[in-house]
């Protein structure tokens, strides 16, 4: 049995825990509001917030409904678009409709529900906040000015809040959203009690977030024998241990997103993440799920190369802890039996001589896979490169660590000759095919631009000649 809080009624179902709670709630619950898109959590349509008691408090996230199984929503608060209706219009309706910012209609339950997600945050309420919950929704018609106006007008409401009210108090004065939503913590905590919040699992396959399986495989996961890993207490939270940094596999891009000790130590963490995906996609998408993968562009794998992390896997009472780069031993061949997990992943902190950075190349500008990425991580002193490790990804089979060429770095001056003959050599490490995201020689050049923006961007005061000029 699954229970949830859908809007304002409890659920009970016996469909499969891998059924997508988008055709639950449009099929079994006849909440039509909630659009059926792309199915692959790109447009938006599907946008549904996710209420989850963390730390004693109700946190609501959006996500795409399209990717998100209902095992993953046992004992939480599931908003559609119905469960934001008031008996007029509410702020975030009211405002899309005084900037006319809906046409064809299709999209905008989508958005409606990310500017409400934005308006239950306790902080975070600027302009720009505003923009970023709706970096996932996409609309045809409007060409978004009137999208950002509503958004604007909504952030200048939010900005009234005085910062020791609380969200829901706030929501629910100001005709945001429904009255129901003050009961929502006290009936989650009943549910959770009556099974300690844990939803009774099979010994199937452990799954992570799911949100490329689901694009891959849909209709297999429904019925699949899964084991849910997106609520694994034990697999959370981002730690620090001397100068060791250890994820837990579960976590998300959201979490490091929001992690202290991400934000202490990688200051343009934002910057980085901005190009990884949309925000609904970033608070269901595991770390350890891009890892396993094992796409040859997966973003946050090629990150972690960068920075020589190691990952424990464990069956059972087992574990052993291996290399990242020794994960990968061919295409989609990893080196992990079918019933280990990856329990966590760790790394050494970057210290105040250390230099990391991140770029990524993509049809889009954010939000879009990749056609090359590529992170650099540099020790340095006096001016000379003491340890150094470059990663690139979607130029060979597997997410790579560029070993000769970060070999080559070792102990020499930065200039632009010595990254000039790095790259060099760096041609000879990778092995590009001409695919749909493009040619051989294309993505030859896209990773040599990258790699010389690395370091542009980290040494700004190195000097350019030609053949640094991107």
């Amino acid at each position: 049995m699954i229970e949830f809080i859908l809007n304002n009624k409890e659920i009970i179902t016996e469909q499969p825990p891998g059924y997508l709670l988008l055709d639950f709630v449009r099929y079994q619950k006849h909440l039509s509001g909630t659009k059926i898109g792309c199915r692959e959590g790109d447009c938006g349509a599907c946008t549904v917030l996710v209420g989850d008691l963390m730390d004693g408090k109700l946190v609501y996230r959006s996500m795409t409904s399209c990717l998100l199984p209902l095992g993953n929503v046992h004992h939480k608060h599931i908003v559609t678009i119905e469960g934001t209706n008031l008996e007029k219009l509410n702020a975030v309706q009211q405002a899309m409709s005084d900037e006319g910012a809906t046409q064809c209609g299709f999209c905008t339950p989508g958005f409606v529900v990310s500017l409400t997600g934005f308006c239950l945050q306790q902080d975070k309420h600027s302009y720009d906040d505003a923009i970023a919950s709706i970096n996932g929704n996409i609309c045809r018609c409007t060409g978004y000015k009137s999208i950002e106006r509503a958004a604007s007008s909504i952030a200048s409401l939010m900005q009234t809040k005085e910062e020791y009210k609380d969200a829901i108090d706030f929501v629910t004065e100001n005709e945001i959203l429904p009255i129901y939503f003050k009961t929502i913590k006290k009936r989650l905590l009943s549910l959770k009690n009556k099974s300690n919040g844990i939803l009774q699992q099979s010994d199937g396959k452990f799954l992570g977030g799911g949100t490329d399986l689901y694009v891959q495989q849909a209709e297999n996961m429904v019925h699949a024998d899964i084991k849910f890993l997106y609520d694994a207490s034990a697999l959370k939270g981002i730690e620090k241990k001397n100068n060791k940094c250890i994820i837990g596999g579960a976590a998300t891009v959201t979490d490091i997103l929001e992690s202290a000790i991400f934000r202490d130590h990688f200051p343009k963490i934002s910057t980085f993440l901005k190009l990884v995906s949309s925000t609904p996609i970033r608070n269901m998408a595991t770390i350890a799920g891009n890892f396993v993968n094992a796409s040859p562009i997966g973003d946050f794998t090629i990150f972690f190369l960068a920075l020589n992390a190691q990952i424990k896997l464990r069956e059972g009472s087992h574990s052993r802890l291996i290399p990242l780069q020794k994960f990968y031993k061919g295409y989609k061949e990893l080196d992990k039996s079918p019933g280990e997990m990856i329990e966590s992943i760790e790394f050494d902190l970057p210290g105040k001589n250390s230099f990391f950075n991140f770029e990524k190349v993509s049809k889009r500008t954010h939000l879009d896979i990749a056609s090359v990425n590529t992170a650099v991580y540099l020790e340095v002193e006096n001016e000379k490169i003491v340890n150094a490790f470059l990663s690139a990804g979607g130029v060979g089979p597997v997410p790579m660590v560029l070993k000769n060429s970060s070999v080559y770095l070792k102990n020499k001056e930065i200039s632009t000759e010595l990254i000039d003959d790095m790259v060099e050599i760096m041609k000879e490490e990778i092995s590009p095919i001409s695919d749909a995201r493009g040619t051989k020689e294309y993505k030859i050049l896209l990773l040599t631009q990258l790699v010389k923006a690395h370091f542009i961007t980290l040494f700004p005061t190195l000097r350019l000649d030609d053949s640094m000029i991107l």
